[in-house]
């Protein structure tokens, strides 16, 4: 059995028998290092033999609720005896308070709990728990930096939730590379997950993300995890959405929502409210929407300004809304409505910093710029969604009984919804449409109007 030198990606783990600069398979710059790969390995006798799937035992991954609902809807029901979760986010957003919370919650439900900290002191920690109220029996605090540490810990302690934050600036003694590397994350990754299976203890990491938003370190990282976390947040806002992008455990698409206070984090159960503003009067150029994250309906808002530009290149600005999807649309309500927008600047936002790519809110975001290219508002709040195409016509949305029935619940009084929805919600009308055109004049902002607008002065 001889060894031949490879080389070896740290991002994905592509070979390749020479060096090169740029990975073959994920494109990355730089992470193609030599190492030995072994060419063949023996077989040997394992140490516990396969059983008939009927006969596995399973209640052993049976999940654990946190205490916080919108945490364990997003996991799928709790932690999992086992499992590790993997919780990223900008710094400041609040990926530690959060988990603190959870540590507390779990120790005062008479579950041991071990949080390690490797990036403040005890001292640091202990008085933030103070704080947010989080100080519990049950819940034991270490600060080290050593991952022969922090398995001396869990051999010490017997937790049955271990929390470490973060695992971006914990060390593996003997291993190439500075903490937050990709072999030393790769390293302290595999230890956790390896200690995590063989005790049956649920594990959060807090992990660090890049400029652009992504989780630092090696992409084998959210391989080695159960469960990909993502915390995000405007720094100028308390809202805060926990959204997960890998879950072996639960659905994969679900977001919580919460809100970070002096108190520490406080639960949104019922977020609509704060993704629609409250108008005295009609508001020019604003549209209702419901869009759906992941099994969630939220009603938002989403408001347009239509301005007269002296520029060769007017401004196209999207705030919370993708901006391709926004250029797309200006450029159908220019073809197929006649609008006559190629001179203006166009700015679109939605309410409260919410932030949507669900291509449903299409038609709720042309009837908002097409509402204030004419400086016009609706006499009642209009719900509208459906994807908008190229040739105009509007698209089925998924989900439409949910959405519908979240804008009753939320006095909503008409929608706007694609052909063949066959939707009915008592209380609500709702009028079906086929393309833009159709709906612009339903709303009195082409030829036939058939509603009543009010003129904004």
């Amino acid at each position: 059995m001889g060894k031949t030198t490879n080389y070896r990606c740290g991002e994905c783990g592509w070979t390749s028998p020479r060096w090169v600069g740029r990975c073959g398979r994920c494109q990355a710059w730089g992470s193609v290092n030599e190492g030995p790969l072994a060419t063949r390995i023996a077989s040997q006798a394992p140490l516990q033999r396969a059983a008939p799937i009927a006969t596995v035992d399973a209640t052993a991954a049976r999940s654990i609720p946190t205490g916080i609902a919108e945490l364990d809807r997003v996991l799928g029901s709790g932690l999992t005896p086992g499992g590790v979760v993997l919780l990223a986010g900008e710094p400041g957003v609040g990926k530690s308070t959060l988990l603190l919370e959870v540590a507390s919650k779990w120790a005062a439900g008479g579950q041991k709990t071990l949080y390690i900290s490797a990036e403040e002191s005890a001292a640091q920690v202990r008085r933030r728990a103070q704080r947010i109220g989080a100080v519990t029996d049950g819940l034991y605090l270490a600060a080290e930096t050593d991952l022969g540490a922090v398995l001396g810990h869990i051999e010490e302690q017997s937790p049955s939730l271990l929390v470490l934050d973060s695992v971006q600036t914990v060390s593996v003694p003997g291993t190439d590379g500075v903490p937050g590397g990709v072999s030393q994350v790769k390293e302290v990754a595999q230890a956790v997950a390896r200690v995590a299976k063989q005790r049956d203890l649920a594990v959060l990491l807090v992990g660090h993300v890049t400029k652009d938003g992504v989780v630092a370190g090696p992409r084998t990282l959210e391989h080695l995890v159960d469960v990909v976390l993502t915390f995000e947040g405007d720094k100028n806002s308390e809202l805060r959405m926990v959204r997960a992008s890998k879950n072996r455990f639960g659905p994969a698409d679900e977001i919580g929502c919460f809100e970070l206070t002096e108190a520490g984090i406080v639960e949104v159960k019922d977020p609509s409210g704060l993704f629609v503003a409250h108008h005295e009067e009609p508001a020019c150029g604003s549209c209702l929407t419901v869009c759906l994250e992941g099994r969630r309906p939220l009603l938002t808002e989403i408001q347009a300004l239509v301005a007269a530009s002296a520029a060769n290149n007017p401004k196209r600005v999207a705030n919370g809304v993708d901006s391709g999807r926004l250029a797309m649309l200006l450029a159908v309500l220019s073809r197929r409505a006649k609008l006559k927008l190629g001179n203006k600047e166009v700015y679109v936002s939605t309410i409260g910093g919410a932030r949507t790519c669900d291509p449903a809110v299409d038609l709720a975001l042309a009837l908002a710029v097409a509402a204030a290219a004419a400086d016009k508002s609706f006499p009642r709040p209009v719900i509208a969604f459906g994807e908008v195409g190229l040739s105009g016509e509007i698209r089925r949305a998924p989900g439409v009984e949910r959405r519908l029935g979240e804008a009753a619940r939320l006095g909503a009084s008409l929608a706007l919804v694609p052909i063949g929805s066959q939707a009915r919600i008592p209380g609500l009308e709702v009028i079906e449409v086929g393309t833009l055109t159709q709906a612009l004049a339903l709303l009195g902002l082409r030829s036939k109007p058939k509603l009543e607008l009010l003129e904004t002065a």
